[in-house]
């Protein structure tokens, strides 16, 4: 009784800085995923202080009065190692992935090849540059990968399906490209899988469960994701048999590993033909109401204010 009094009292004194919002694409889903986690920290509590980096860059954190950053940041800076660098930098503890793990997911040339060298199997790519943008380089390298149609373009980039298009012949391809170039850089472009879209939560090393998703759209993209209107089906269990159910964890748990994650982690598979494609991993996955880790864990048995509890307790540096 002493010792849980002890630990009562030091988590009431903990002072938790939420980081939400940000400047990305998915600013939005950050600011749900944060108010979410908010509401969370305080029941467990945890003194909670939020902070938006829109509005105060991350140098701006006072740490003499921060014990944990709980980042629940998504998208371009939050969870591609800059806003971790900033973390380290204060030598506050933080919660998830750290630099070069956040780095390495969120590029997907970078994951890509990660995957390949560690024997997962994922759709065959390549990737183009902006300066690269000629019909002749995109049909020599549709050649050389030996990519049939659909193909799918995509940002190296970006989360929650954002600018993911998938385009059935080469019209619609260079059409799709050229738009897309006119805001990145860098694309990449690989074999669409069909079968069924399963995904996949890792907490601390440990799969801890998946679930299969089915939409009325054209695929799982970013209204699939977030809008209620969407009715996208989630079915928990996934609709495959045990031992891939068990497959596809481990993989999933590989992955958390090969990248050296830490935290919570979410990848995304497609199961085709008896064979699971990992598309990619997702180290800041969503912490809103329609997200489906926390969808996940209640099904497992575990709380939301449980799981934000076991990703607060793994915070750390030196990641």
């Amino acid at each position: 009784m002493v010792i849980k009094n002890k630990f009562v009292k030091k988590i009431k004194k903990t002072v938790v800085v939420v980081a939400l919002g940000g400047s990305s694409r998915e600013r939005q889903v950050s600011l749900s995923s944060g108010k979410a986690c908010v509401k969370a920290i305080k029941n467990l509590g945890y003194r909670v202080k939020t902070f938006d980096p829109r509005n105060n860059f991350f140098n701006q954190i006072n740490k003499s009065k921060v014990d944990i950053i709980f980042n629940a940041l998504h998208g371009k800076d939050g969870e591609d190692g800059m806003a971790q660098s900033y973390f380290e930098h204060l030598k506050i503890p933080y919660t998830h992935s750290g630099v070069a793990s956040s780095m390495k997911a969120m590029d997907k040339e970078i994951s890509k090849k990660l995957f390949i060298f560690n024997k997962i199997l994922t759709p065959n790519y390549f990737v183009l540059t902006k300066n690269q943008n000629q019909k002749k380089i995109l049909l020599k390298f549709i050649k050389k990968r030996k990519i049939k149609f659909p193909i799918v373009v995509k940002p190296i980039n970006e989360g929650s399906s954002i600018g993911v298009k998938i385009c059935k012949n080469l019209n619609n391809l260079i059409k799709e490209k050229n738009f897309l170039f006119k805001t990145y850089t860098s694309l990449i472009f690989e074999k669409y899988i069909a079968g069924q879209e399963i995904q996949v939560a890792v907490l601390n090393n440990k799969g801890i469960g998946a679930i299969e998703l089915k939409t009325m759209r054209k695929f799982y993209d970013y209204k699939a994701k977030y809008s209620k209107s969407a009715n996208t089906s989630h079915i928990l269990p996934p609709k495959i048999k045990k031992n891939k159910y068990k497959e596809v964890l481990r993989i999933a748990e590989k992955v958390h590993k090969v990248l050296n994650c830490r935290g919570v982690t979410r990848s995304d598979f497609k199961f085709y033909k008896n064979k699971f494609y990992l598309l990619e991993i997702n180290t800041q996955p969503g912490m809103t109401d329609l997200s489906l880790v926390p969808e996940i864990a209640k099904y497992e048995g575990i709380s939301f204010d449980k799981l934000v509890k076991k990703i607060i307790l793994d915070a750390g540096i030196n990641k």
